[in-house]
């Protein structure tokens, strides 16, 4: 096993004491922890240390590998210049890697660095490690804005690389608690912060790898936690094996959450192949699905993988085309297919009214719409259909309103339409809880202003999971 070791770890300037200046002394326990940290990592005396920073080069859809042979940094924006770092980058892991993530459609590499400079996310825990251990090249990597999916996945793809060049290699997952842990803290308090802050320590004191993979997005983002996905990428680098978990210290004076914990790996376990386990229970729940969500998965497959459109009636899959009701082929009406992935939308697309000579025929063109022709998204890859979830919207037909006291968010989908602009929400959607931010959110969809002149109609569906 190339990767000896992993450490869940914080990033607070404060701990530094030239940029503390006493303070640092609140989280002496986090400091100590810090200090065992640095310590095995020298140890194990590793060729590399990969560091995954939320304070690195982000990007919503694309994670960043620092490129070059090396980077500076110092904690000048701390009021402390003299304390600096000098790295250099294990340039033949970052080729071997951005190679890898190349030949697998997966998206990362080395490209749109803005800023060459070290973050503090990296230079933190470099300053307890450098304390103890000179050696070693680093390689940076930063999180994106992409499923927690895509993380686990990036850390799979490193340890693949770390056992292919034979690296002694260990993982530091840089990375705060939540935020919001008390009122004096610099987001506030949300009670989901103190929640957020318990699960996840209790995934780590027990290397629940495969709970990590599956945290509530809402959670994440009501805590303000910026270590999660840095977390999910460390776990993702002991797919399929046991682990050995440590957890030294826990802390949130300030009001942000602070973790230590140190993970070893054992020996294979098939039981903790965690993206296959939620793969599978997808495929189970698919066998169950309505008929048209089989419709739309056989699409989607097919075009995802051939880039063909399945033509109907002739090329349904076996046994699709008795399972499918009449009306499918008779009928016309307009159609929503909806794709999310771990929980997160990754496609869309719809049609308000009949365009297609059937209903099965609007799935079948919305579906291969939703997955590669969704403007908010990069189409989807071959390696992702097993995580997909689908879900079909027929629509009814349109009435126009009066105004919104005819509206209901969850039985009723909403039109805002001024002269040629047009913004529709479909009903029952999470988050959306009142009518005003249904139409609100419609409204700038279809670049709508409140000032305009807009009218509203509403419309019922059918949804099919």
């Amino acid at each position: 096993m190339a990767i000896k070791a992993a450490y869940m770890v914080p990033h607070p300037p404060l701990i530094v004491p030239a940029v503390g200046r006493g303070g640092e002394k609140d989280i002496a326990e986090t400091t100590d922890a810090y200090e065992q940290v640095a310590m095995d990592i020298a140890r194990i005396a590793p060729d590399t240390i990969v560091i995954t920073s939320p304070h690195s080069i982000m990007y919503s859809d694309y994670f960043h590998i620092s490129p070059g042979t090396g980077a500076v940094g110092s904690f000048e924006n701390f009021g402390v210049p003299q304390v600096s770092f000098s790295e250099s980058y294990d340039t033949e892991f970052v080729s071997r890697l951005e190679q890898t993530l190349s030949v697998n459609s997966f998206p990362g590499g080395t490209l749109g660095e803005r800023d060459k400079a070290l973050d503090h996310g990296t230079m933190v825990p470099l300053y307890f490690i450098r304390k103890y251990y000179q050696g070693g090249k680093i390689i940076r990597i930063g999180l994106s804005g992409l499923p927690l999916s895509d993380h686990y996945k990036l850390g799979t793809y490193i340890r693949q690389v770390s056992e292919e060049l034979g690296r002694t290699t260990v993982i530091v997952a840089s990375g705060d608690l939540s935020h919001k842990l008390k009122d004096y803290g610099p987001y506030g308090f949300d009670p989901a912060g103190p929640v957020y802050d318990e699960k996840i320590m209790e995934a780590a004191k027990n290397a629940d790898f495969g709970g990590m993979l599956q945290f509530d997005e809402d959670l994440l983002d009501k805590s303000a936690e910026c270590g999660h996905r840095s977390f999910v990428i460390m776990a993702g680098c002991f797919d399929g094996l046991d682990v050995r978990a440590n957890a030294l210290s826990h802390q949130d004076i300030t009001g942000v959450g602070y973790g230590i914990c140190i993970f070893e790996p054992g020996t294979k376990n098939e039981e903790r192949h965690f993206l296959s386990a939620i793969e599978d229970k997808i495929k189970e729940n698919a066998m169950s699905s309505s008929a048209y969500v089989k419709l739309a998965r056989a699409t989607i497959d097919r075009f995802v993988k051939t880039k063909k459109m399945l033509k109907f009636p002739d090329e349904l899959p076996e046994g699709l085309a008795e399972e499918l009701p009449p009306e499918a082929a008779s009928d016309r009406a307009g159609a929503f297919v909806s794709v999310h992935k771990n929980g997160m939308l990754r496609g869309c697309i719809g049609t308000i009214g009949p365009v297609q000579d059937s209903i099965a025929e609007e799935i079948i063109n919305n579906a291969v719409s939703a997955v590669a022709r969704d403007p908010r998204f990069a189409p989807v890859r071959e390696d992702e259909l097993g995580l997909l979830e689908i879900n079909v919207d027929i629509l009814g037909k349109p009435e126009y309103i009066d105004g919104p006291e005819k509206l209901d968010v969850k039985r009723y989908g909403v039109i805002v339409t001024c002269g040629s602009k047009c913004g529709l929400l479909l009903p029952d959607l999470e988050g959306v809880d009142t009518v005003e931010d249904q139409i609100n959110i419609a409204m700038n969809k279809g670049g709508i202003s409140p000032s305009d002149n807009y009218r509203l109609q509403r419309f019922e569906v059918i949804r099919y999971k």
